[in-house]
């Protein structure tokens, strides 16, 4: 997977005529973005959580991936729900944008794709919003979590999908409102 990292080494050696690992010459500049999404595509497919796969459309686009989550416990088990995840030239600065491509009947993700989730968020008035310390890894680690132990009916962006469940929640939910999908579980994901 570090493809982008080769090719950015050959390419400067081709440039400068000089060997890879050489001397770099100043006016080829690599930005401060595929710098760190070099480390950092590797270190989260070292540390990638098991029910999560990352893939890359375009090996050389580090910037653009989606990301597949299949939870195995909780409301959306056996669910498969599909995130678009680009990660903008001011990283670190600013966080990733994030989309669920999946419909879902969730409280923190409007059936539009917003997602709710304190670290992707610049600007957070609980402080746990975006720091140029958090990383690709953190931000999957969340988007994973919201299926399990960050799922929030207190604070939804969904406010029907929570309310729903807080109305029904002695007994298992059959349906959101309009009858769109049964319990919690996604319009689109279930096998």
């Amino acid at each position: 997977m570090l493809t982008l990292a080769s090719k950015l080494k050959r390419d400067e050696g081709v440039k400068t005529g000089r060997p890879p690992g050489g001397p770099s010459d100043s006016s080829h500049r690599v930005s401060i973005r595929d710098r760190l999404l070099i480390k950092e595509v590797a270190e989260l497919e070292a540390n990638l959580p098991s029910t999560c796969k990352a893939s890359f459309p375009d090996e050389n686009k580090l910037h653009h991936f989606q990301l597949a989550v299949s939870p195995d416990e909780g409301y959306y088990q056996s669910g498969t729900f599909h995130f678009e995840i680009d990660v903008p030239e001011a990283y670190n600065m600013v966080p990733p944008k994030v989309k669920c491509q999946t419909r879902i009947w969730h409280p923190n993700i409007a059936e539009t794709g917003e997602i709710c989730l304190s670290l992707l968020r610049e600007h957070s008035i609980d402080g746990t919003g975006w720091a140029p310390t958090r990383t690709l890894k953190d931000v999957v680690w969340g988007l994973n979590s919201l299926f399990t132990d960050l799922l929030n009916f207190d604070d939804p962006l969904n406010i029907d999908a929570a309310e729903h469940h807080l109305r029904d929640k002695v007994t298992k939910p059959t349906s959101p409102p309009g009858g769109r999908s049964s319990s919690l579980y996604p319009v689109h994901g279930l096998t």
